[in-house]
């Protein structure tokens, strides 16, 4: 058997992670975790990655293949810096005129 850390069930059915548990997890104050039984018997602790209600877009395949495409082209360093944004918007302009 692995390693295992004790704990002791309190009154109120209150637990206390040990800091080894809370730092193998990456835990921190106010994490939300997740318990499920496997099929041994085994109850298995997870971290769970909430995501806030208005930003769950950003998160969804569609839009992480865009991030990735974006990440890509900026790595290949297929990008361009302009130093004012009524320079950008005028490119962005021609290019949306030119595909027309």
């Amino acid at each position: 058997m692995g390693e295992y850390f004790k704990t002791r069930v309190r009154l109120k059915g209150q637990v206390t992670l040990s800091s080894e548990i809370r730092n193998l997890l990456g835990l921190k104050e106010g994490d939300d975790l997740a318990f499920s039984l496997n099929e041994q018997g085994q109850v298995i602790i997870t971290r769970l990655e909430v995501i806030p209600p208005d930003q769950a877009w950003f998160w969804t395949e569609q839009w992480q293949k865009v991030e990735r495409e974006a990440q890509a082209d900026i790595d290949a360093g297929r990008f361009h810096r302009y130093p004012y944004i009524d320079e950008t918007v005028s490119a962005l302009e021609k290019r949306a005129n030119a595909g027309n």
